[in-house]
C-alpha cells in the first residue's frame, strides 16, 4: 500500500492521483469482497489484543470532500470490530465555546487512551481546508498551522499514539453521481443537504487547499494516505488493509494470565 502514502516533504498534486485505480487489486471485485471479509476478521481479532493490551492508542484521521464515503468507510471497514474499544469523534462547525478557545481545545480530548482506535470523522484539518477556503481567518494566521498541527501529532507520537491519516479521493463527476443518488433515493433524502452544492462551487479552491495540507502535514510519525475512493470496495479494500499491516507491526501480545491460573477450579 506503500504507493498510495505521501512522502514527507512532497508536493501533492491532486490531478495526478486516479480516483478509479485499482492497481493493487488484479481480481474480481467479488474476489475482493471475500478478501474483505477475511481482513475484518483479522482487524477484529488485532483490535482484540489492543484493547486487552491497553498499552497501544490508534488515531485514524478521515477527510475527504461531500460523499467521499467518511460514514462508509467506517461502517464497512469496522464491521464486526467490537464497539467496546473503539471511538468515533465527528467534528462539525465549532460552537461559541470553542471559538473561545484555540483551534486545537477541542480536538486533543478526543484522543485514544491507552487500548482504544479512536475515527475522527473529519478533524482539526477543517482549521486549514474550510477556514482558508471561506476566509474565515486571515490566511497570516492559518498558514502557520501546518506547523503547529505538525508539532501536535508529533507530540502524540511521542507519547504513543499511532497516527493513520486517509485523504479519500473521489472526482467531481463522481460527486455528480453520488449527490443525484441521494435526491432519487427517498431513503437517501436526508443525507442531502442543499449547502453542499454551494460548497462544489468551490471544488478548486478545496483541491488547492488539500494539497497542501496533504503536502506539509505528511510526516514519518503521522503520515497522510491517498486512497483512491471512486470505487467504494476498493478503498474499504486498501484501508483495511493497512490497517491490519500497522496493527500487526506492533507486535501486540495479550496480558500474562495471573500466576496459578491451572489451579483455579470454578464450582
Amino acid at each position: 500500500m506503500s504507493r498510495y502514502i505521501v512522502k514527507p516533504g512532497g508536493k501533492v498534486r491532486l490531478k495526478d492521483q486516479d480516483p478509479e485505480d485499482k492497481s493493487d487489486w488484479k481480481g474480481e471485485r467479488e474476489e475482493a469482497e471475500l478478501e474483505l471479509i477475511k481482513l475484518r476478521q483479522k482487524l477484529s481479532g488485532l483490535q482484540e489484543i489492543l484493547y486487552a493490551q491497553h498499552k497501544e492508542r490508534i488515531l485514524i484521521v478521515l477527510q475527504a470532500m461531500d460523499t467521499g464515503g467518511k460514514d462508509g468507510t467506517i461502517r464497512h471497514v469496522f464491521e464486526g470490530v467490537n464497539p467496546q474499544g473503539v471511538r468515533i469523534a465527528n467534528f462539525k462547525a465549532p460552537s461559541a465555546v470553542e471559538l473561545d478557545h484555540d483551534y486545537l481545545w477541542r480536538i486533543h480530548p478526543l484522543v485514544p487512551g491507552k487500548g482504544e482506535i479512536v475515527i475522527f470523522n473529519r478533524s482539526h484539518y477543517e482549521d486549514v481546508i474550510v477556514v482558508r477556503v471561506h476566509e474565515l481567518v486571515p490566511e497570516k494566521k492559518w498558514r502557520k498551522r501546518y506547523d503547529q498541527i505538525a508539532a501536535f501529532e508529533s507530540m502524540l507520537a511521542e507519547e504513543g499514539v499511532t497516527i493513520l491519516k486517509f485523504y479519500l479521493h473521489i472526482d467531481k463527476d463522481e460527486q455528480k453521481e453520488r449527490l443525484e443518488a441521494r435526491l432519487a433515493e427517498p431513503s437517501k433524502h436526508w443525507k442531502f443537504n442543499p449547502r453542499d452544492l454551494d460548497e462544489r462551487k468551490l471544488w478548486p479552491d478545496y483541491m488547492e487547499a488539500y494539497e497542501e495540507a496533504l503536502s506539509k502535514t505528511s510526516t514519518r510519525e503521522a503520515p497522510w494516505y491517498i486512497i483512491p475512493a471512486n470505487r467504494k470496495w476498493y478503498r474499504n479494500l486498501v484501508i483495511t488493509r493497512i490497517l491490519v499491516d500497522t496493527l500487526e507491526s506492533l507486535d501486540m501480545k495479550y496480558p500474562a494470565p495471573p500466576a496459578d491460573l491451572d489451579k483455579i477450579v470454578v464450582d
